[in-house]
């Protein structure tokens, strides 16, 4: 195969390495990707002002958040695997369609009721559009110029993880026309609807060259194994932890096994599961979704303790917690593109090693920090600690995720996107369930309003030291990561290993 002949799973017409529309698809599909970054984490902010303004009770704001997250999640696979049968760019326009509908319902909501639900469905149409993003990039780009292309998709990650705090800070506190915290949904309508035009013309339609058919017992098997694991974690500190929870979240690993013995049988009756299990036979496919895993937990543990310990702990406001972030945000966007460009090339694995070291440090010089200057730490003394954090995820938000894809046959590619955007949600779902034991674990009952600004900086202290010791864990495990990614071989060669390897598993 050369760059000059159509890819596999690709329309017939011009190659994507001598076509520019690529580009402009690219640059679609990240905005994309940015919106439902932002999205996640915009509505964490504006929470007092929903609450207030919509009377929203508590367990109506938990559902605000944990609705998204469950459709989300539970939807993810399946997504990837229908954008495989009909068509990504199709399923990408359906869903950039439905979550920008669902934003517009989410932001005219007339009560808490219709609010939850249209969360509910945003996170459903944002699982047929997010599995997309990375399977258009692996469908329209050749082996050699994935790596770049992955650069820019983690430094998108590192700017959105950061960029929804402060634009729902800045939106929120804004009171644009007096509509409250609605500008942090109808924010979406104008980019979504620019991204369905502009997508239906530059994005190459690409699927899946044998016919394959939708898996309905893997999808009912996901979905049901998906609630199980994460309803108990997003509701568990509400409702104190029962029985039922813990019952649950150990009956999904059975319903999980259930899947997986389920679609060995499929793919050998029919050659259409939902979930391709011959995908873990790839080293590097097995071992990032480990890593990906474990970092996600790590990232749900810091980002919600760090949330709550300046805007509780120091009392500070949105405004100043969410410009606190930028130079996290910064750094992580410039590391992410550094790594794939410069670094990977020449040192391989040890740079995403490097990474999880570098982060580790950050964290450490975090706590130190925070212990030593206690309730009077300023921003500016935030700021060094927050660079070498986001220097180091930036290290390892890019390359891990060419890692990942880097060996994966292209007809294939939706089910592994939605797999890994699967477990890193499902990392973060955990990370947040483990902040009631490693944050608010540490915080004691019925105190005083003057123990609470204390108590809340001694446990993100502690959760401090959890993520550090989550990173070092990272680390281990990326030893099983391969040394060099195919794709940073140039040239015919790594165009002839890609085929290899997709010769091996189709």
């Amino acid at each position: 195969m050369t760059s000059t002949e159509p890819l596999a799973g690709s329309s017939a017409g011009p190659a994507p390495a001598a076509d520019r529309r690529r580009w402009y698809a690219l640059a679609i599909v990240m905005t994309a990707a940015f919106m439902d970054l932002v999205d996640v984490t915009i509505v964490n902010i504006a929470i007092p002002s929903i609450q207030r303004d919509a009377g929203a009770s508590f367990s109506q704001i938990q559902w605000i958040t944990a609705g998204y997250a469950l459709a989300f999640a539970a939807g993810l696979i399946t997504g990837g695997r229908l954008g495989d049968i009909h068509g990504r760019k199709r399923l990408f326009l359906i869903g950039i369609g439905g979550f920008t509908v669902a934003s517009a319902l989410c932001g005219f909501a007339t009560n808490p009721e219709m609010l939850v639900a249209s969360r509910i469905l945003q996170g459903g149409m944002a699982a047929l559009m997010v599995p997309q993003v990375l399977s258009i990039v692996h469908a329209t780009f050749p082996a050699h110029e994935r790596g770049k292309v992955f650069g820019l998709f983690g430094a998108i990650v590192g700017l959105g993880a950061v960029s929804g705090p402060l634009l729902g800070a800045l939106l929120t506190e804004g009171n644009l026309f007096g509509l409250e915290w609605r500008p942090i949904f109808l924010i979406n309508l104008p980019v979504g609807i620019a991204g369905l035009i502009l997508g239906s013309r530059f994005i190459t339609e690409s699927k899946a060259p044998k016919a394959l058919k939708l898996d309905l017992v893997g999808v009912a098997l996901v979905t049901l194994g998906m609630l199980m694991l994460i309803y108990p974690l997003t509701r568990g500190e509400e409702l104190g932890w029962p029985l039922w929870g813990y019952v649950s979240m150990g009956g999904s690993l059975v319903v999980f096994g259930a899947l997986v013995a389920y679609e060995r049988r499929k793919a050998a009756r029919d050659g259409s599961p939902l979930i391709e299990v011959s995908l873990f036979t790839v080293k590097s496919f097995a071992a990032g979704i480990a890593v990906q895993t474990v970092f996600g937990i790590a990232l749900g543990i810091f980002f919600l303790v760090w949330t709550l310990y300046m805007q509780t702990g120091l009392g500070w406001s949105l405004l100043r917690a969410g410009l606190t972030g930028v130079p996290f945000s910064i750094a992580v966007s410039a590391a992410a593109g550094l790594s794939v460009q410069l670094l990977v090339p020449r040192f391989g694995r040890k740079v995403l090693q490097a990474g999880a070291l570098v982060m580790a440090a950050g964290v450490l010089l975090y706590l130190w920090e925070s212990e030593r200057y206690g309730l009077g730490i300023a921003s500016w003394q935030m700021a060094l600690p927050l660079v070498v954090m986001g220097a180091g995820m930036g290290l390892i938000v890019a390359p891990l995720t060419d890692a990942v894809l880097s060996e994966v046959p292209r007809e294939h590619s939706g089910s592994a996107s939605g797999l890994i955007n699967t477990v890193q949600q499902m990392g973060n779902a955990l990370g947040l369930g483990l902040v009631s034991v490693v944050f608010f674990g540490v915080i004691g009952d019925d105190l005083r309003p003057e123990q609470v600004s204390p108590a809340f900086v001694d446990a993100f202290q502690h959760a401090l030291g959890w993520v550090a010791a989550v990173l070092g864990v990272i680390f281990l495990l990326m030893f099983a990561l391969p040394k060099r990614p195919a794709q940073h071989v140039e040239g015919a060669e790594t165009e002839l290993r890609v085929e290899a390897r997709e010769s091996e598993l189709v």
